[in-house]
């Protein structure tokens, strides 16, 4: 993740990773359980899940809900524009050669490490290799802000 700068021992020690706030759990490690939660919550709500894939060979993945202009990761609603622009921002900061693109991805991707493989260059954890089953407090967290625009 781009958002936070996370050391070798953080990263890897699951009681660290599960007991940061929830911003930081989600911006760092378990932003594809938020998104998968948001699009549990809203399933009507015409938002597709986007990896902002790295093509530099930084670590600046991020998984991002999307619906025309109307973005929500673990910052909330926000404008898809400035979310992206945040984003590149950021990663130019650390990796001045930044380039990334958007894809598209299945929901069922968010919580299948096979599924998500079948990405070139992705792979996300499943809800159960974490120290506790994240969907519960991602949907906590989804609770904290109002309904998708429109």
């Amino acid at each position: 993740m781009v958002y936070i700068r996370r050391t070798p021992g953080p990263k890897h020690d699951q009681t660290i990773r599960w007991n940061l706030p929830d911003r930081v759990f989600f911006a760092a490690g378990a932003c594809h359980v938020l998104a998968y939660a948001f699009l549990e919550r809203f399933p009507r709500s015409g938002a597709r899940p986007f990896w902002i894939k790295p093509l530099d060979g930084s670590p600046t993945n991020h998984i991002v809900v999307l619906r025309d202009a109307c973005a929500f990761d673990y910052h909330g609603f926000s404008r898809r524009d400035a979310l992206l622009d945040h984003f590149r921002r950021r990663a130019l900061r650390s990796w001045p050669e930044w380039r990334g693109e958007l894809v598209e991805i299945e929901p069922g991707a968010l919580i299948s490490e096979a599924k998500s493989r079948t990405y070139p260059g992705l792979w996300l954890r499943e809800p159960e290799h974490f120290l506790h089953n994240p969907l519960p407090r991602a949907r906590a967290y989804i609770d904290r802000f109002t309904h998708p625009p429109g």
